[in-house]
């Protein structure tokens, strides 16, 4: 089964290329990357873009995001991206499956269907023996 970022890395990859946006995590990849006499925005995680481009960056990578999550639902559904993302977080063993409903609330999941795509999963495990 395909992940998020299967349905969004080469759209990103296109955004980063067309607004000039790279990854630099220090002062030798920055100077690598950078372009004399532009000004760049340190836009979080090493995200570097050039200031005139933040908004374009951002708006691209906000539509990437909504298009992969509409790819994921249309593919995979809802109860096997729940099963597919309890699995993934190791809910068997934490026990925490809030965070996987943080994580889908994009996905216009709500938390009463992740809890009960939980129990069944973790039966699943009880099941298997996947701890």
């Amino acid at each position: 089964m395909k992940y998020l970022r299967d349905y969004t890395e080469k759209a990103q990859t296109a955004v980063f290329e067309k607004t000039g946006a790279f990854f630099a995590f220090g002062t030798a990849q920055f100077n690598e990357k950078a372009k004399d006499g532009v000004k760049y925005v340190n836009c979080g995680h090493g995200l570097i873009c050039p200031k005139e481009n933040v908004d374009e960056l951002i708006e691209g990578l906000e539509s990437v995001h909504k298009k992969g999550i509409e790819l994921d639902l249309k593919e995979n559904g809802k109860k096997k991206i729940i099963r597919r993302e309890l699995g993934n977080y190791e809910t068997q063993i934490s026990g925490e499956w809030q965070e996987v409903a943080k994580i889908l609330k994009d996905y216009g999941i709500t938390e009463e269907e992740v809890y009960s795509g939980y129990q069944s999963f973790f039966q699943e495990c009880i099941d298997n023996d996947w701890f």
